[in-house]
């Protein structure tokens, strides 16, 4: 069976989280990478019309398999990065960037929702591309080079963005597709 690697890290938005691991977990071997291997606390975000912010609130917890030192991004066939807080403090951890780089460099297929874009914009690797993320990470991205687009949707080569966990259907359809088509050639 085909691995999909996902990452995760305290602070992790449940939803970006889960459903990749379920719906990924229906055809592939998922395995769940962070910076140590333990437990790790998810985390909800809710938007009330009186906060100008993300109202965040604990979540489920959820075990890694791996540690990012530990990983060998050979033996995967695609790259998933959720959103939520957790991407702020994991782009600075230079072996998630080690694979995230592996990903574009071999072509592998790579999914991002939301803050996601930030380890993708330290990892110097959508330069040029086409992305989408939520509108307060355009930033992160149009600092890394690459063009902002507001669509629910983005592919770009091997890159499938999403902005929100209620898009996160038509992200996992394109992606789960692609990781299927290349399956069928490794």
């Amino acid at each position: 069976m085909h691995k999909v690697l996902l990452v995760i890290g305290d602070g992790g938005e449940v939803i970006d989280t889960m459903v990749p691991f379920y719906r990924l977990g229906e055809d592939f071997e998922v395995v769940v990478a962070a910076p140590e291997q333990r437990t790790y606390h998810l985390v909800q975000h809710h938007h009330a019309s009186d906060w100008d912010i993300t109202i965040e609130t604990p979540g489920y917890t959820m075990d890694s398999h791996v540690a990012f030192c530990k990983v060998n991004p050979d033996d995967f066939l695609g790259l998933v990065l959720p959103g939520g807080r957790a991407p702020e403090f994991l782009r600075y951890d230079q072996d998630l960037i080690r694979i995230t780089r592996h990903f574009f460099e071999k072509d592998k297929p790579v999914a991002t929702i939301c803050h996601g874009i930030e380890i993708l914009a330290a990892a110097d690797v959508i330069r040029g591309r086409r992305v989408t993320t939520i509108p307060r990470c355009r930033l992160d991205a149009e600092f890394a080079g690459a063009e902002y687009v507001a669509e629910p949707l983005v592919v770009s080569g091997n890159l499938y963005c999403c902005r929100y966990k209620r898009e996160c259907s038509a992200w996992m359809k394109a992606f789960v597709q692609e990781l299927h088509r290349r399956s069928a050639t490794v």
